[in-house]
C-alpha cells in the first residue's frame, strides 16, 4: 500500500466515524456509556475475527507466531481504546455536541508532541502548522466561541490523551507484528470486555435498553468499530502517525455534513471558515513533503 492509498483509506475512516456520531448520541438515550461501548466493541471484534483467524494460521505456517509481548501490546492498545472511548462517551452526556467536537480534536496536536517526547520522532515541518490549524478549524466549526468548561468538557478533553497515544502506537505495533487484523480484533475484544465489566458494576443493565438501542449499537459496532477502526490499523502501517491524526480529524467535517443532511443543521460563516481551514490543513500536510521532494535537485547522470 502506498502512502497516498493509506491516506485515502484514513479519509474513508474519518467519513464513517463522522456518520456514526449521530448514532452514538441516539444510542445513549437508552443505555449507559459503558454498556454502549462494551457491546459495540465486542460486535466489532466478532466482525473482524474471521480475518484474524486466517491471519493467525498464516503466521503459524510462516513460522512467525505472535509472542507473549505481542499479546501485551494488543492488550495495551485495547486499554488505551477503552479509556478514550469511555471517557468520550461519558463526556458527551454532559456537554454540548459543539464543545465535544472541538475538544476531541485536541488529540491532533498531541500526536506529534508525544511522538517527539516518547519516540524521538521529528515530524515534517508542515505537521505543526497543520495541527494547530486543524484545532482552530474545529473550534470555528463547533461554534464554541465561548467555551464554558464543565465536567463533561473535562471528560472529553481527557479522552484526547489515550486517543493520541493509540494513534501513535497502533500502526507501529501492527506493522511490527505483521498482523493488522489480529491487532484490530484483539484490541476490540479487550475494550469490549473491560467496558462491560465496568458497566455491570456502575450502570443499570437491562435487556429492554439494549433492544431499544439495537440499531445504533449495531451500526457503530459493525461500521465505526469493525470496519473503520480495522481500516485505521491497516492504513497506519503505511502512514505517519502525525499525518494520520490530521487526516482523521476530518471526522469533524463529515459529522457536520451528516448533521446537515440528516438533521437539517446549518453552518454559519464561522463554521464554513472552519471547514475550509481544516480541509486546507489536511491538503497542506500531504502536499508539502511532495513539493519539497520535487524541488530537490536531481543527481547528475553519469
Amino acid at each position: 500500500m502506498t502512502r497516498l492509498q493509506a491516506n485515502l483509506l484514513l479519509t474513508a475512516v474519518a467519513l464513517i466515524w463522522g456518520s456514526a456520531f449521530i448514532a452514538q448520541r441516539q444510542g445513549m438515550a437508552d443505555v449507559g456509556p459503558l454498556l454502549f461501548t462494551g457491546v459495540r466493541f465486542l460486535i466489532g471484534s466478532l466482525v473482524v475475527m474471521p480475518l484474524a483467524m486466517l491471519e493467525w494460521r498464516r503466521l503459524g505456517r510462516e513460522g512467525k507466531p505472535l509472542t507473549r509481548l505481542d499479546g501485551w501490546h494488543i492488550a495495551g492498545l485495547g486499554g488505551l481504546m477503552t479509556l478514550g472511548a469511555v471517557m468520550q462517551q461519558i463526556g458527551i452526556q454532559f456537554t454540548s455536541v459543539t464543545n465535544a467536537g472541538f475538544l476531541t480534536a485536541i488529540y491532533v496536536p498531541l500526536v506529534p508532541v508525544l511522538a517527539w517526547l516518547l519516540l524521538r520522532q521529528v515530524a515534517h515541518g508542515s505537521v505543526w502548522p497543520a495541527a494547530v490549524g486543524c484545532l482552530a478549524g474545529a473550534f470555528l466549526l463547533s461554534g464554541a466561541h465561548e467555551l464554558n468548561v464543565g465536567a463533561g468538557d473535562l471528560w472529553v478533553a481527557g479522552s484526547a490523551v489515550p486517543w493520541a497515544l493509540h494513534v501513535l502506537m497502533v500502526g507501529r505495533w501492527a506493522d511490527r507484528m505483521g498482523a493488522p487484523f489480529l491487532v484490530a480484533s484483539g484490541q476490540f475484544a479487550v475494550c469490549g470486555v473491560l467496558s462491560l465489566i465496568a458497566a455491570f458494576v456502575n450502570e443499570p443493565v437491562h435487556a429492554s435498553g439494549l433492544v431499544a438501542a439495537l440499531w445504533p449499537i449495531v451500526y457503530t459496532g459493525v461500521l465505526s468499530v469493525g470496519v473503520a477502526f480495522t481500516a485505521q490499523v491497516v492504513a497506519q502501517r503505511y502512514a505517519h502517525a502525525a499525518d494520520a491524526a490530521i487526516i482523521l480529524s476530518s471526522e469533524t467535517l463529515f459529522a457536520a455534513g451528516f448533521g446537515y443532511l440528516l438533521l437539517g443543521e446549518r453552518l454559519n460563516t464561522a463554521g464554513l471558515l472552519g471547514c475550509g481551514l481544516m480541509l486546507g490543513c489536511i491538503l497542506f500536510v500531504q502536499l508539502a513533503p511532495l513539493v519539497a521532494r520535487l524541488r530537490q535537485p536531481l543527481s547528475p547522470q553519469i
